[in-house]
């Protein structure tokens, strides 16, 4: 039996508030990019360690080596855990969360590089960097921070990143709109 005030994740990766409206959005891909990470690690230090005792070169200080490598490839292959409320999104690292107020935002800039990145200012002085792909796999997430954005935009407070902000919303319609499709059979 289910209470009204029942605050269980929904499938979709919200949290529903007392009232039934979402509280706070996640990234709902996050679990499964944890598990890649592991299994990614681990499938290099079984590799290092078959190769090496292969060798015949394998020592417990080599095998320690390897297991260090393989920890270190984890520590960089672990995704930053998003989520979103009302005026605020945080990412939260390894040992680490950081928040910024999207209705205070002050600039968005996209960083192109190896992996692109979105880096978002508040009027606060907090920064927080996220993969834009995250806020494309997750329109709840979008959602949140898009709300956040166009009332600092209104406030006149967002004064550096709106182009990038308006393609990114362009990036996610299409998206959310060809996975409506492909649900329907329409494709």
């Amino acid at each position: 039996m289910e209470h009204r005030d029942d605050t269980r994740p929904l499938a979709t990766g919200r949290r529903r508030h007392p009232s039934g409206t979402a509280a706070v959005a996640y990234d709902r891909d996050w679990a499964g990019e944890v598990r890649g990470a592991f299994r990614y690690a681990t499938a290099l230090l079984a590799l290092l360690l078959c190769l090496d005792g292969a060798a015949g070169s394998l020592t417990w200080w080599r095998g320690l080596l390897w297991l260090l490598t393989a920890l270190l490839l984890l520590l960089v292959l672990y995704p930053a855990r998003v989520s979103a409320g009302r005026g605020w999104l945080a990412s939260r690292r390894l040992g680490r969360t950081r928040r910024v107020r999207t209705d205070l935002l002050i600039a968005v800039r996209p960083l192109d590089g190896v992996s692109r990145r979105l880096v978002l200012r508040d009027a606060l002085g907090n920064r927080v960097e996220i993969d834009p792909e995250v806020l494309v796999r997750n329109p709840d997430l979008w959602y949140r921070l898009d709300e956040g954005a166009r009332h600092a935009e209104t406030a006149g407070n967002l004064l550096t990143g709106t182009t990038a902000l308006h393609s990114l919303a362009r990036r996610v319609d299409r998206e959310t709109a060809l996975g409506v499709f492909r649900a329907s059979g329409m494709e």
